[in-house]
């Protein structure tokens, strides 16, 4: 490991690994879909949105989480792989300069061909990044407020899409908003069945969330709520929107058999998680031909 820390290649890896390459999608998406289908069409601002949102935000995001909860996720046994770089400390520092310099460099070209003609969209910008920093970093450190921290997290993904809406100058109506929540409820439904397997590492470190707080089963049932009622939600968007709100079953399906699961077993919940990673593929990929089939009507 010693000889390891000077190699530029290893230290590229880590860098590549602590920005979490399986959730880029996440929030590359979001902006991609929302920016597209309110335009309807392919411009320089969507290629280099979709990048800020794909790999820049995620190396800022996660790379400041691994290196704020360094100390804890030594005693997670998840952390080390693609579910969290496990940083050593003589790279902190390069990721956190990573992430303020790509943030800085391809935001910034962003934010240049966005033009001033869209104010809002500099405040969503605003939030989504202070939201991306609050979470992890000590002072603030949302990711330790119970409820706040699902808020926080979820927060993460839906204001990339917002962030899209409005630099396309979107019309806010009721069935978009009803969308939006929806997002909002499955982000919050993610972050805390999330959380459930980390319940015994967190506690031993001190660190509080919404599932130590709660409790293990409590938190279980929470998301399995916030998933459902993000299915409903759907109902209420325009067509072919309702047809999504069958999507929000295989999440609930995943998180069903830790119903009743106990404080000292939450981490086997890590099962569920890692089906609820592969289902995001999946639910995405139903949702981009959605919104393929949303785009040939609507023209």
């Amino acid at each position: 490991m010693t000889e390891q820390l000077g190699t530029a290649s290893w230290k590229m890896r880590q860098v590549v690994l602590s920005s979490r390459p399986l959730s880029w999608i996440n929030t590359a998406f979001p902006f991609a879909a929302a920016y597209v289908l309110t335009i309807g069409r392919v411009d320089a601002l969507l290629i280099w949105g979709t990048l800020f949102f794909l790999i820049p935000y995620n190396l800022l995001m996660y790379g400041i989480n691994d290196v704020f909860d360094y100390e804890s996720d030594l005693r997670n046994p998840r952390k080390g792989g693609a579910e969290g770089a496990l940083l050593h400390p003589a790279l902190h520092r390069t990721v956190i300069t990573a992430g303020v310099v790509s943030v800085t460099v391809v935001g910034g070209a962003m934010l240049v061909l966005a033009g001033a003609g869209h104010p809002l969209s500099w405040l969503v910008l605003f939030v989504s990044l202070f939201a991306v920093v609050a979470y992890s970093v000590r002072g603030l450190r949302f990711k330790e407020r119970p409820i706040l921290d699902s808020i926080t997290s979820s927060s993460h993904f839906v204001t990339p899409a917002v962030y899209g809406l409005v630099v396309a100058g979107a019309t806010f109506d009721f069935g978009l908003l009803a969308l939006l929540a929806a997002f909002f409820l499955w982000g919050m439904a993610s972050h805390a069945f999330g959380a459930v397997q980390d319940v015994e590492p967190d506690r031993q470190a001190g660190i509080a969330s919404i599932a130590t707080a709660l409790g293990a089963w409590p938190t279980v049932r929470l998301a399995i709520t916030f998933w459902a009622l993000a299915g409903l939600l759907m109902l209420a968007t325009p067509w072919p929107g309702p047809l999504a709100a069958v999507l929000a079953v295989p999440y609930m399906l995943a998180a069903a058999p830790f119903w009743s699961i106990s404080d000292q077993r939450s981490d086997s919940a890590n099962r569920g998680w890692k089906l609820f990673l592969w289902l995001n593929f999946f639910t995405g990929f139903l949702v981009t031909m959605l919104l393929i089939y949303s785009v040939r009507q609507g023209g």
